[in-house]
Order: structure tokens, then sequence, then C-alpha cells
């Protein structure tokens, strides 16, 4: 259990009344009954705690009723290190994203007129049109029971992470197609587990949705679907908008497997099936104002495994340190924090870090004073763990969105020029030489111009080739294999970062006319 447990980074599913090749067999209730006791007791000396996720009669030749059971083993946390799951919430505007957010993590249903919202926004001018435009996060404690522990009397953030074994981090991002480019950084920068799409019953497919859907795919991003406000229309509606998704879902460039998920049992099934294939796309219909099918979704979320196993997490932290910088802040008193995501390597209050590339492509000594992970302080990060870091008096001019804080034996190089490999997705006319596209690449964001594309004159949509792009502002850290994106308009093409020609800060200055 112990081993199970680790390979689960702190949960695991058993099934009782299950022979080792895979019968079914049952159990007799009183057998049964011994088993989960044995079970709870094993857990009770290994800090973990037990739930009984579901129970299923089968027939097997026995005058007896047998039964099988499906029980959740999660470990209490040790020393801060809950099981973090992030899902990033898309869709078009006005489908509901924000509410059904303030639904799950406040505990109370929406009024209809967007109460559930208010707490998420940010900005004043995102409270008075009831639209996201930043991004925003949210957070969801599940304890080692299962149960939510946000919903107590006024908890604070701090006090839902101490008490949670399962946190789930949603990341709230905009659905109006003027803040496209916010929600790519989104889904390229902050490394989602998996992607939450959220469509309107009344509605349909419509807006941003495909656009979305669009992006999930060509970033590999697992998603599951929910079809909100099923209270505002008719049950024909509803069916009807979910065939519209399975249709959808179906076609060759999706290649998905729709489950509607309609009782417990299906929820269950869902989060296992999710985890293990990255085709089956569950589908919940539910309402934030009356709560219909609420459950289910809380259901699927607790359960859902982490997407990543355990030994690809321990190769990532023994790698060199390397912290994506997304968000830059001045608090008082604290002085200059940067948010981000370790994507490597293992980061303690305390480190001498370097960062950059600064626009004349150098890297600056700075030193880690104090690190937050969901708003409570922590005292080591590991790879794969999003978190805000205090850098003290580090001068926040120094600093800008897309640079990386690296060990300093770890040498980063830096490129002004690179090739991809790269498919046009969508292009009015033909995509040439000197043409100038904004380029997404993890938490990099910036415009680059086509400098060459190898073995072809002009690109068409749907076509593929390798293409040399060069930044046209300052240089950036690059690693071959990277996921890229570009767009310009209506422009939409996506790829991987093949060649990088690195150069030096001498090299870069040169470059930039210093």
């Amino acid at each position: 259990m112990k081993w199970r447990l680790q390979e689960g980074r702190g949960e695991a599913v058993y099934q009782i009344g299950v022979e080792d090749n895979g019968l079914l067999v049952g159990l007799a209730e009183e057998e049964m009954r011994a088993s989960l006791k044995t079970l709870h007791r094993m857990a009770e000396k290994v800090g973990a705690d037990i739930t009984v996720l579901r129970e299923r009669e089968v027939d097997y030749d026995s005058d007896m009723p047998r039964k099988i059971t499906e029980v959740l083993v999660r470990k209490v946390p040790d020393n801060q290190q809950f099981l973090d799951l992030r899902v990033a919430v898309l869709g078009n505007v006005d489908s509901g994203k924000s509410t059904l957010l303030g639904v799950l993590t406040q505990g109370e249903l929406d009024n209809g007129r967007g109460r559930a919202r208010l707490n998420l926004f940010r900005h004043l001018h995102e409270i008075q049109s009831g639209r996201t435009s930043s991004i925003s996060f949210e957070i969801l404690g599940f304890n080692s029971k299962g149960e939510v522990v946000n919903y107590s009397d006024s908890r604070t953030a701090e006090e839902i992470c101490e008490s949670s074994s399962k946190m789930i981090t949603f990341i709230d991002l905009a659905g109006h197609h003027k803040y496209l480019h916010t929600t790519i950084f989104g889904l390229t920068s902050y490394c989602p587990d998996c992607a939450l799409l959220l469509v309107s019953a009344n509605t349909g497919i419509a807006g941003t949705t495909r656009e979305h859907l669009g992006l999930a795919l060509a970033l590999k991003v697992p998603f599951f679907i929910v079809v909100s406000k099923i209270d505002l229309c008719a049950k024909t509606t509803v069916e009807r908008t979910v065939r519209q998704l399975e249709r959808v879902l179906k076609q060759p460039g999706c290649h998905k497997v729709p489950m509607l998920v309609t009782s417990e049992d299906d929820a269950v099934t869902a989060a296992q099936q999710f985890a293990q294939s990255p085709n089956v796309t569950p589908i919940f219909t539910l309402s934030s104002v009356s709560g219909e099918s609420l459950d289910l979704l809380k259901v699927f979320l607790n359960i859902l495994p982490p997407l990543t196993n355990s030994k690809e997490q321990e190769e990532l932290m023994q790698q060199l340190t390397e912290f994506q910088v997304d968000e830059i802040y001045t608090v008082p008193e604290v002085g200059t924090v940067v948010g981000g995501t370790l994507s490597s390597g293992i980061c303690r209050e305390g480190d001498q870090l370097v960062v950059g590339p600064t626009d004349d492509g150098c890297f600056l000594e700075l030193r880690v004073c104090s690190i937050q992970r969901n708003r409570s302080a922590c005292r080591v990060l590991r790879a794969g763990q999003a978190a805000t870091l205090a850098l003290g008096d580090f001068d926040r001019a120094l600093l800008r969105k897309g640079m990386v804080m690296v060990s300093p034996e770890m040498n980063p190089t830096i490129c002004s020029v690179f090739e991809a490999e790269i498919v046009l997705l969508f292009h009015a006319t033909t995509f040439r030489r000197g043409f100038q596209v904004t380029v997404h690449v993890g938490n990099v964001r910036q415009t680059a111009v086509v400098e060459k594309i190898h073995a072809k004159d002009k690109l068409r949509t749907g076509e593929k080739a390798v293409v040399r792009f060069r930044f046209l502002k300052h240089p950036e850290y690059l690693k071959v294999g990277a996921k890229l994106l570009f767009r310009e308009g209506v422009t939409k093409g996506i790829g991987h970062v093949t060649d990088v020609q690195a150069i030096t800060a001498g090299e870069a200055q040169a470059n930039m006319g210093f």
C-alpha cells in the first residue's frame, strides 16, 4: 500500500472482490466487512483514510449475494505536499465559467444574475461588465476522506491548504475573443494538467468555443466538457447541445470518445478512464443556479488521479532548477514577488539563482527570500508546482513576463533566431518570408518575423514546413522540443522548436544595436 500511494502521489484505488486475473468473483457481506476492516487498519498504519466509492452486486455461482467494492485510499499529507491538479477553464464568453468556479469554491449557488462570480474578479471593469479579462486562480480542496474543505465559515486560502490532501487549482481564463492572447498565455505558461471546456446549453458550440477546443487539442491538453445553464432551457435543447458536442468530438481532427456522465457511478468510471486514456472525454450537464448534477463534477474532481506519474516527477526533480516567470508584483513590506511554475529541479528558501535574459541578453543574480504555494508559506518547491517567490529589494523594472530563473550552474542558452517545424492551421492568403506573427512558447510571448521557409517559397493552409523565425525585440530562453503556437489576425499555426541558434550576451547586445 505504501508503494501504491507513493506511485499515485498520495492516493490509490483498491477493488475488493476482484481476482488477480481480473475475474469478478465478489465477496459475501461478512467477508466484505472483514476485508474493509483490514484495509482500514492497513491505511491507518501508513497515515491514510479510506472512502468507499461504489459497490456493485455480481452474478456468481452461489446462493448468497456477492459484491465488489471500489475504495479510494488517500494519504493525509505530510510536509505540505498535497496532491495538486491544475485545471484550465475554457469556453465562450458568457458561458458561465467564473460563475461555475464561484459556486464550486464558495459552496453557494448562483442567483441567476452572476452573484457567485463577484469574488473571482480582479479588476473593477470585470465586475462592471461581468467578463473576465485577466487570469485568476481559484482553489478547491478535498480532505483525505474526499470531502470538500472550502465550505465551512469564511475559510481563508491558508486554512484550505492546511486541511486539504488534494487541491484542484482552477485557472480561470478569458472567453472573449479580444483576450485570446491572455487565454493562450494561460494554456502555454501555466502547464495545466487538464482543461475544463464550458459550453452553454442554450447557445451550444458558439463564438470562441471551437477556437478554445482547437487550442486544447493543439497543445495536447486532455480536457473534459461541462454543459452549463441546463435550468434555462428544455431537456430537448440540452440533448441537442450534447449531440452536437459528440459529433464534433468524433470528427477526424478531434478523434475523441465522448462519455456522458449521468450518475455517480459514471463519474467514478469517467475519472479512471480519463486518466488512463487521453481520448476519453467526459461530458457533464449541470446548473450553477439549481445545483443540478453539481455533485457529479465534485465526485469526478475528487477521484481524478494525477495525470503525470511519480517517475517523471522524480526525473524532473533531479535536473537543475528552472522557474518560469509568468507574473510580477510589488507587495508592500515584502518587495518584488514573481509568480510562475517550476519546470525542473527543486527550489528552496535562500537559494541563489540567476534571472534573464534581459533586453541585452544578460542574466542577473538574485536570492529567493521566501516561497508561497496556494497563498500559504512553503519551504521547498518541487518540479511541476506553481508558486510565488519573494525576491526582496530586487528591482522590478529589470523583470518581465517570459523570463526564467535558473540555477547558476546551468549556463542557460539564449537565442534571437530559432527554427521550428510548423503546421499552418489557417491563413487567408499565403504565408511567406517577411511575415510577422506573435509566437507563444511556454511563457514566452513575442513578435517574430519569418526569415526563411525551408524547401518552399510559401505556405498555404494545412501545409507543413520547417521555418526560421527571428525575434524582433529581445533574445529569449528557448529549449529544443518546446511546443510552439503562433498567430496574427486570422493566421494560426502550431509546431515545435527544432533548433536554437544560441548567442552570448555580447552578441545579443550587438544584434540589438547597443
